[in-house]
């Protein structure tokens, strides 16, 4: 067999790959990047790379220093925005080609689903860690919060008005602290998520009326679902905990006037969760939770699911911690995205396929791939 020919290597390359010339105008374009970009390749040559990807484009500066070093560079995980496109994370190589007058080769590596749910795994053993020492927390706390409320509210019967309101003040404080115990605690909880079949829009319905009649009033709401979508595999209790939470945080974060929470579902396969025992399991059911608020900070968006992790100013960090957990407990996984005007939670759930021995003993750790 002869060796491929150059043409049919670059029209083969699974990722987007561009040559620039000095000036960083496009001299070539592979077929991927025409369909990454949604511009033929014709429409690009001759023209600059910022005119796509943005004069002030991390990428530029990454096609310059393999320029100037005249050797590779790559970086990971950069928000690149192609034309109109919403910016997604990347990951960036740039190589020098040599005796060709300041060329460069740029390839364009989107990050794979096997990446963000990495780190939603990631996430949800940091939310395991901490239910050894909820369950510690919970016992040694609630003991001694109570004889100190119960101690405020004797004294209260003897002291006058004005001292009164200092009693009242000690067992409003130990009543906030009663509840952030209780949150603490759902982390000790170490039962099996008791699967049975559940219609997903029935969950998400709940949370929906609940939500836009309390914390989510000044929301509008819009639904786009999937009616053909088959159960999954859950406990609609803590689920309906999950996505009130996930809403609650939309709901706070989008504007009063014009805020907006979308929520979609869709089947997409693809996406499979393998356990160390040598099964794997896949998660086509897709939750999407949307809002227009101004977005995670970008320095948090990684470690948001971690505990004691918040963007709010009086957040505990429990919340999205606790979702994690419950959508690890249910086989599935969770992820966000987020930028400025579009804040994105990505909640993938099992099928119901029946009890499975699996379900009684799911191992700790796993992986995930893409199909």
């Amino acid at each position: 067999m002869s060796p491929p020919s150059f043409e049919a290597i670059w029209g083969a390359m699974p990722y987007p790959a561009l040559v620039l010339a000095a000036d960083d105008a496009i001299c070539a374009a592979n077929p991927a990047a025409e369909s990454f970009g949604a511009v033929s390749a014709r429409q690009m040559e001759g023209r600059p790379l910022g005119r796509f990807l943005g004069e002030d484009s991390a990428v530029l500066e990454v096609v310059r220093q393999a320029r100037r070093s005249g050797v590779s560079v790559a970086q990971y995980d950069i928000l690149v925005g192609w034309g109109d496109q919403a910016p997604q994370s990347q990951n960036i190589h740039a190589a020098p080609l040599h005796e060709s007058d300041g060329a460069v080769l740029l390839l364009i590596h989107p990050q794979g689903m096997a990446d963000k749910m990495d780190r939603s795994l990631g996430h949800r053993s940091a939310a395991r860690s901490v239910t050894g020492m909820a369950a510690m927390l919970a016992h040694e706390i609630r003991n001694p919060l109570a004889g100190i409320s119960g101690a405020a509210q004797l004294l209260e019967m003897g002291l006058g008005d004005a001292d009164r309101e200092l009693t009242g003040l000690i067992q409003t404080e130990a009543a906030r602290i009663g509840k952030l115990v209780d949150r603490v605690e759902q982390f000790g909880d170490l039962r099996p998520a008791q699967r049975r079949p559940i219609n997903i829009h029935d969950v998400l319905d709940r949370a929906r009326r609940a939500a836009k009649a309390g914390f989510a009033a000044h929301a509008r709401f819009s639904e786009d679902y999937d009616p053909s979508l088959p159960p999954t595999a859950g406990d609609p209790d803590p689920l309906l905990q999950v996505f009130q939470n996930l809403l609650k945080n939309a709901a706070e974060a989008i504007p009063k006037v014009g805020g907006s929470i979308t929520i979609a579902t869709s089947y997409a396969p693809g996406v499979k969760m393998l356990r160390p025992g040598g099964w794997s399991e896949s998660l086509p059911l897709l939750v999407t939770i949307t809002d227009n608020g101004p977005g995670v900070p970008e320095g948090l968006v990684r470690d948001i699911f971690d505990p004691f992790v918040s963007s709010k100013v009086n957040g505990t960090g429990l919340g999205l911690s606790l979702v994690s957990k419950v959508i690890a407990d249910h086989g599935g996984v969770v992820e966000c995205d987020s930028r400025p005007g579009r804040t994105r939670f990505r909640v993938r759930l099992p099928v119901w396929r029946g009890a499975t021995p699996e379900d009684e003993d799911a191992p700790e750790e796993a992986s995930v791939t893409e199909a």
